[in-house]
Parts: C-alpha cells; sequence; structure tokens
C-alpha cells in the first residue's frame, strides 16, 4: 500500500520500489482497500528484499517491526526511518472485520507517505 501511494503522490518526482523480508505475495485486501481510494495495486509485485541493490536508493522505510529487526546490515549511505505500524495481515474475523484492519493501516500509511514526501520536497 505505501508503494500504490507513493507512486500515486510523487510519481513525478520519486521512484518507488518495495520489497519485503519474507514476501507473500500481494493480499488480496490490500488491492481491494487500495482499489477503493482509486489506486489499482494489483500489478505491484510481491519481491525480496534480498533481492534488491540497497546502495541505489537514497531511504529505506520499515513498516512493522517484523521487517525492522530481520532488515539486513544497511549501506551507511541510505537515510531509514521506521513507521511503527500494525501488519493489517493479522486481522482476523469475517471479511468485514479484516477489510477493516487494512482501511485502517491503510489511512496510516497515507498520512506518513504524505508526510515523508512532503519533507523530500523541501
Amino acid at each position: 500500500m505505501a508503494e500504490g501511494f507513493a507512486r500515486c503522490h510523487g510519481a513525478k518526482w520519486v521512484r518507488v520500489d518495495s520489497a519485503g523480508v519474507r514476501p507473500a505475495g500481494l493480499n488480496p485486501y490490500a488491492v481491494w482497500a487500495m482499489n477503493e481510494v482509486g489506486i489499482d495495486i494489483s500489478q505491484q509485485t510481491s519481491d525480496a528484499l534480498g533481492d534488491k541493490d540497497l546502495r541505489r536508493y537514497d531511504h529505506f522505510i520499515t513498516l512493522c517491526g517484523n521487517a525492522r529487526d530481520s532488515c539486513p546490515v544497511l549501506p551507511a549511505e541510505l537515510r531509514s526511518e521506521h513507521w511503527d505500524l500494525p501488519d493489517p495481515a493479522g486481522t482476523w474475523g469475517t471479511p468485514e472485520e479484516r477489510m477493516g484492519g487494512f482501511r485502517v493501516v491503510r489511512y496510516l500509511i497515507e498520512q506518513r507517505v504524505m508526510e515523508l514526501l512532503n519533507r523530500l520536497a523541501r
């Protein structure tokens, strides 16, 4: 979802890529949640962090504690930050309850992405 928001709001001036420590595929609830706000992430991929050359990036952001704790050693020049957000995939219950968890995290992610883009634009 973060990649989708960053591509949408920063498309003209940022290059965005995302990866997971243990990628598990694109979650259909995430696709659905983003479609609700007019952003199609269905063509995004679930890439492994180990496949990325981290020296090519300026910023590195982790979204949950597990990702932060499982990350490789980062290049010294890479600016990193951690957004301690709940993993919406851990929401249990009915499909509507699960979707509610994704909506909450979607909102939190969009706020963080917009804050980051505003800082980078200065």
